[in-house]
């Protein structure tokens, strides 16, 4: 019995000396492997603020535009002369259309089957009539406070409540791959800073044998009497919209070799 009692008091002996001399060593080597294995485990990333959708607007424009950008219904408003023109580009626009893709101007929807994009189309005051004439519409526009009031606009009809609204420009429709039979940008090109560059995006993201119509105030000086003095000082119609427009912009369709006029 006593043996075996200072046996079990021998052994807690050694136990006591070899954890005294060997426990950092087993520390060390624990927090060897716990480093090891964190170390080798994927670290988590972080996290990637959305970008913004890539524009050859002016940023400037588009503050301008996102300040009034409440008013594009507004018949009375900023955006009264849009609104005036409207019937007539409208009406160029089917004829032209039609013409182009040999289709009835006269039937009830003489657009059906075309797919057109609306680049800068604001509140969406083209591309709701586009749609109501059949064609299968998509709008896009750099200021997404646009994007919003014009889907809210078209929500409220059936006709037009189809219309695919995007945040997004048309260099971004072309990274993406998109085409369209038919491309609109009118009086948008007024405000982008490389004019020849965004024509080269709308020429893209136009189906071969498809339209493309861009709009502006032509470069003249009784262009820029009638559409800077007359309407922002005179009549006071466009406060930002036209006041922005330097009066070198007007000679930006220079650069456009050939211009189809039907």
């Amino acid at each position: 019995m006593s043996m075996a009692f200072n046996h079990l008091r021998n052994l807690n002996r050694i136990h006591r000396i070899l954890h005294h001399r060997f426990q950092p060593l087993l520390n060390a080597t624990t927090r060897f492997f716990i480093d090891a294995a964190a170390s080798s485990m994927p670290q988590p990333q972080p996290k990637q603020q959305p970008s913004a959708p890539s524009s050859s607007l002016k940023h400037n424009e588009l503050a301008k535009f996102a300040a009034i950008a409440d008013t594009w219904w507004d018949s009375e408003g900023p955006f009264k002369p849009l609104h005036v023109m409207n019937p007539t580009r409208l009406a160029f626009i089917r004829s032209a259309l039609c013409r182009h893709f040999k289709k009835d101007p006269y039937s009830a929807k003489p657009l059906e089957g075309l797919k057109i994009v609306d680049v800068g189309c604001g509140g969406g005051i083209l591309s709701e009539p586009l749609a109501r004439l059949g064609a299968t519409v998509t709008g896009v526009d750099a200021v997404e406070k646009n994007i919003k009031i014009a889907q809210l606009h078209a929500g409220l009809d059936p006709a037009t409540s189809s219309i695919e609204f995007c945040c997004t420009t048309a260099e971004k429709l072309v990274e993406e791959g998109r085409t369209f039979d038919a491309v609109m940008a009118l009086e948008v090109i007024e405000h982008v800073a490389d004019p020849a560059e965004f024509c080269k995006s709308l020429s893209a993201l136009t189906v071969p044998d498809g339209a493309t119509v861009i709009s502006t105030i032509n470069r003249s000086m009784r262009a820029y009497t009638t559409a800077i003095v007359a309407a922002e000082y005179i009549l006071r119609w466009v406060f930002i919209l036209l006041n922005s427009i330097p009066f070198n912009t007007f000679s930006i369709l220079h650069s456009i070799d050939t211009l189809y006029i039907y």
